[in-house]
């Protein structure tokens, strides 16, 4: 058996390092002692050491089963640069050919190989399963081992077959099973699934004390605030994930055009050009990743100072994963997720034709990180509460470090309606989701609510005084603080808990806080800015828009919009030019409009002594100047917007917000022709008429105004006829 003292020796010869962290050091002894181990430890914590050095120490070559060809390499490389043998390491998958192949069984037979990196598709075929029959094998270790649970954030069902092939190959050999996130029940999956149930289990606090944890609504101005971030963050580090390639590749040209050093990085890319864009992050050569999930498996850089979600991930593991990447050093480490309850919409979407268990599941999965995104208590107790782990939010490290904690919401007294929703629970036989405990309180029937009779029962609106999102809020403290429990199996059915039973004998004090409200942003083409605009100069220029709207006939929102004076207001542009950069306003309104604008901003400034914060004017890339020619020769051809939509992939409300952008910013787009296939002539007078008169052009008005006469939809388009007339 390896003592205390030479196994520290071996670290510093192989390795460098002075001592181990954390558990490394029992997790390495109990695997070199023939145990079955289960490692979990999160991002940055080491996991990698605790099989590569018992590799280099026990007789015969360890299997490192890894879902991904480019972490391979990287660990390769690495092991290999320890020691003069270039052989040291080799990885068995498809980009190699049938000679490297040979090579590497060779090495293996030799016995200078001590680790070997296969892929699960490669450890599945014959000729793999035939050559390791013919090796000593000191142990196997499973890397990313989440990937066999199908509650885990990246499930691979190729990851089910490891047990088989393993017990082909010859038992008493032991296993380790290495993952960076793991609920209680994909841990269960895990030890289940390898037949390891009898392993020693080594659990590392899934705390990151050095993480700041923040979320902000997702307004129509989103890539505007990830710029002013950026630039506020001067020579920082960071990754901003997107969930479509295309997205990447957009947000990437908004950053370049605005000064910032950023690349993309998506499997859409070849792999030469994904290589280089890693390289470049890593020389610090460009400041920023854009990238879709694709990127970060694996990649040590340890200063990566903020980490941004433009769009809300799938799952809280996957948030996890993909904010651990920051402060890997114990630096600052930034996390700021941009939310909307549309995008989860999107990818509730993508779940339509999935079976239903599937759909089930990543229905789970999603309401969680709405939960977490909605909730205004610790950021940080929620999501070690989702890993089963406690954390004191008031003295706990890192306590203060979340948005919730720094700029708390009001708390209010709440047992009262905690002792209903518990005992709603037990009424309810511990048979409901979230959703219909929620329906039960407040009144509402549903098909499950009739089925089970419950709208008969005495309690049936019990809480009807408070709305759902109210109660749903409470639900939430109440799970993370303990009293219930949440059963995965039965896909979210909620449980009362020994704390729960206790907390009703004698009713103690429960302070809750109401949830984030994340509103729909205005509907307007271009919501305000998050920095305040000047009140002063806001005022003279909507005095100014209203006696140009008088002098030309038209309403003044036909001028410039609401948030484009706002923008104004907040930019001070005071050329042609820089007006086009403000929201809503293109070259074509800029010249017809803003020449008398500009020359009383430049006046402004001068008086007032303003300097310009120049930053703050977000330049556009023109990168959707392709579809917009693509709409308006389309139109000229007179085509039905639906099937112009539909030959883009675009939903009607995307495609109308693309038609919106257009004409706003000053271009004509005459649909004459689709405005009188849907309208009558009456009808056009008549919102004609109204759009003359109107103090604003928000739909919702027009809505309330003719209620309910017209689609949404339809006033949308007689807006843009009106706009592009009268406007233009």
């Amino acid at each position: 058996m390896t003592t205390n003292a030479n196994l520290a020796k071996q670290l510093k010869h192989y390795f460098g390092f002075d001592q181990f962290k954390g558990d490394q050091e029992a997790i390495i002894q109990n695997l070199m002692a023939g145990n079955d181990t289960f490692v979990l430890m999160p991002t940055g914590g080491g996991k990698s050491l605790c099989y590569q050095l018992p590799s280099l120490l026990m007789e015969g070559t360890a299997i490192v089963v890894s879902p991904l060809i480019a972490l391979m390499k990287n660990q390769v490389d690495v092991m290999n640069s320890l020691s003069d043998e270039p052989c040291l390491a080799h990885c068995l998958n498809s980009s190699l050919t049938k000679t490297a192949v040979q090579k590497v069984m060779d090495d293996i037979r030799c016995g200078r190989t001590k680790l070997l990196y296969v892929a699960p598709e490669s450890l599945t075929k014959e000729e793999t399963v035939a050559f390791l029959q013919t090796i000593k094998i000191s142990f196997y270790a499973v890397d990313e081992a989440h990937c066999i649970s199908e509650w885990g954030h990246d499930f691979r069902p190729e990851y089910r077959n490891i047990k088989t092939i393993i017990e082909r190959l010859g038992t008493n050999i032991p296993i380790v099973a290495l993952t960076a996130t793991a609920t209680p029940k994909v841990q269960e999956d895990i030890l289940k699934n390898l037949a390891m149930t009898d392993a020693n289990v080594f659990k590392s606090s899934f705390n990151r004390p050095n993480l700041y944890y923040e979320v902000r609504p997702k307004t129509k101005n989103v890539d505007a605030d990830i710029i002013r971030f950026v630039k506020q963050n001067p020579k920082k580090s960071g990754i901003i994930y997107c969930l479509s390639r295309k997205k990447v590749e957009e947000l990437t040209q908004t950053l370049q055009v605005n000064g910032i050093l950023a690349v993309p990085y998506h499997a859409g890319l070849d792999a030469k050009t994904r290589a280089k864009h890693q390289d470049m992050f890593l020389m610090e050569e460009v400041d920023v990743v854009v990238a879709t999930i694709a990127f970060g498996m694996g990649i040590d850089k340890p200063d990566v100072r903020f980490v941004i979600h433009h769009d809300i991930p799938k799952s809280i593991e996957s948030y996890y994963q993909e904010t651990g990447r920051a402060g890997r050093d114990g630096g600052e480490g930034h996390c700021l997720a941009f939310y909307s309850y549309k995008d989860v919409e999107k990818l509730e979407k993508f779940m339509i034709g999935k079976p239903i268990a599937e759909q089930e599941i990543g229905q789970a999965l999603l309401q969680d990180i709405v939960a977490y995104a909605e909730t205004s208590s610790s950021r940080r107790k929620f999501i070690l509460h989702y890993f089963g782990e406690e954390f004191d939010e008031v003295n706990g490290e890192g306590a203060n470090m979340d948005d919730n904690v720094r700029f708390p919401k009001e708390k209010k007294e709440a047992k009262d309606d905690v002792v209903k929703l518990l005992n709603v629970i037990i009424a309810t036989k511990q048979k409901f989701k979230a959703k219909e405990i929620v329906n039960t309180l407040i009144g509402k029937v549903s098909a499950i609510i009739k089925a089970h009779r419950i709208d008969e029962q005495e309690f049936f609106g019990i809480g009807k005084e408070k709305d759902d999102a109210y109660w749903m809020a409470l639900l939430r403290q109440v799970m993370v603080n303990g009293l219930i429990r949440k059963d995965i199996e039965t896909y979210g059915v909620m449980f009362i808990t020994d704390k729960g039973k206790e907390f009703l004998k004698d009713v103690p004090s429960f302070m809750m806080t109401e949830d984030h409200s994340y509103e729909e942003e205005p509907e307007d083409i271009n919501s305000a800015n998050a920095v305040a605009a000047d009140p002063v100069l806001l005022e003279m220029l909507k005095d100014l828009r209203k006696k140009v709207a008088k002098q030309k006939g038209v309403p003044p929102f036909v001028v410039f919009q609401d948030p484009s004076l706002e923008d104004m207001a907040l930019k001070y542009p005071i050329t042609i030019q820089e007006l086009t950069n403000v929201h809503g306003i293109g070259e074509g309104k800029a010249k017809k409009y803003g020449s008398e604008f500009v020359k009383l901003i430049e006046r402004y400034v001068e008086e007032n002594d303003i300097v310009r914060a120049e930053d703050l004017i977000v330049k556009t890339t023109g990168s959707n100047s392709a579809l917009k020619l693509f709409i308006i020769q389309n139109i000229d051809r007179k085509l039905p917007l639906p099937d112009i939509a539909q030959a883009k992939g675009l939903e009607m409300d995307e495609f109308l917000k693309e038609m919106e952008q257009i004409v706003y910013s000053g271009t004509k787009l005459n649909i004459d022709y689709w405005v009188n296939e849907i309208f009558d002539e009456e009808q056009q007078e008549e919102l004609h008429e109204y759009f003359m008169e109107a103090e604003s052009d928000k739909i919702s008005l027009a809505s309330k105004e003719f209620a309910g006469d017209y689609e949404d939809d339809e006033l949308r388009i007689y807006r843009l006829k009106f706009i592009s007339e009268v406007a233009n």
